[in-house]
């Protein structure tokens, strides 16, 4: 079977990435912007055209597509999140329209949640912010594009390799160079938000089962834990972890993606039922995870 991975060498993708090269007679095909990738691919800028060309080459079973842009201006979250998988499917159509997709979309699609009342597929999207917006605007161009496809709406991924730009990996990346200073204080704004995180290891076992598993699948599945915990708890459990002896300091600046959304939880019983998918790591175990991999970057 062969697998081609957009956006293979960022942090959702380098997982998927390894999980599906486990797969037996799995051959996983790297496509992006990365020199190291085996096919070069601007979801941004490629044509239609060219795309298809380069699909045609890779012959692809299915195609997996982890790129995506969570930070930026708004130009550059349409041309990343919105434009890129319409121009993917529309070269997928012409070049192998019998092809599986899976596409990660987020959570952030839905917008504000209501407190203790997990969001299924089904509810309305009303997205908040520009990330949440283009995402959408991303799943509405796979679902209606006649495919062979599926969109996993993922929750907060956490877990080993988590980029700077998110707050688990930028806090761990404090933690790790603050030690046990007592008298060290890290700004971290307001951690009173709730929200559905997910290990990355589990994110990766979701698309594999939504690779392999027969057709049809649902259009849009969530990928999340399916419990909603105060951010606050995340960011003291791995300073836990790291021993720190200082002050987290919240402050009442935080994420501008996130700060309209007090509440985000996604009811994932449609995985179960369509890939028999559940989580399987707790926020300890993702957690874990993150600041093992974080202490081995440490010189």
């Amino acid at each position: 079977m062969r697998i081609l991975v957009l956006g293979g060498t960022g942090y959702l993708g380098r997982h998927v990435a390894e999980r599906l090269r486990a797969l037996p007679g799995a051959h996983v095909l790297a496509a992006g912007r990365d020199a190291s990738a085996e096919f070069a691919v601007d979801l941004a800028a490629d044509r239609p055209d060219r795309l298809a060309n380069t699909l045609a080459a890779a012959a692809p079973d299915a195609v997996v597509n982890c790129a995506g842009a969570t930070g930026g201006d708004t130009v550059t979250l349409a041309e990343v999140n919105a434009r890129g998988p319409a121009v993917l499917c529309t070269a997928l159509r012409e070049a192998a329209p019998t092809a599986r997709l899976v596409h990660l979309g987020s959570a952030a699609e839905y917008g504000p949640g209501i407190r203790d009342v997990p969001v299924p597929e089904s509810a309305p999207a009303g997205p908040v912010t520009p990330y949440g917006a283009t995402k959408l605007a991303g799943t509405v161009a796979v679902t209606s594009a006649a495919l062979d496809a599926v969109v996993l709406r993922v929750g907060n991924p956490v877990g080993p390799g988590a980029p700077v730009a998110s707050l688990p990996g930028r806090l761990a990346a404090l933690l790790a160079t603050a030690g046990q200073d007592p008298a060290a204080v890290l700004r971290l704004g307001d951690l009173s938000a709730h929200r559905d995180f997910v290990d990355v290891r589990d994110v990766a076992r979701a698309v594999e089962y939504a690779v392999t598993v027969p057709a049809p699948l649902p259009p849009v599945l969530n990928i999340s834990s399916g419990t909603a915990l105060p951010v606050r708890e995340l960011a003291h459990g791995l300073a836990r972890l790291a021993g720190f002896r200082g002050r987290l300091d919240e402050g009442t600046a935080g994420s501008a993606r996130s700060a309209q959304v007090s509440w985000q939880c996604s009811d994932v019983s449609a995985a179960a039922r369509a890939l028999g998918w559940r989580p399987a790591h707790s926020l300890d175990e993702a957690l874990a995870a993150l600041w093992a991999a974080a202490t081995e970057q440490v010189p």
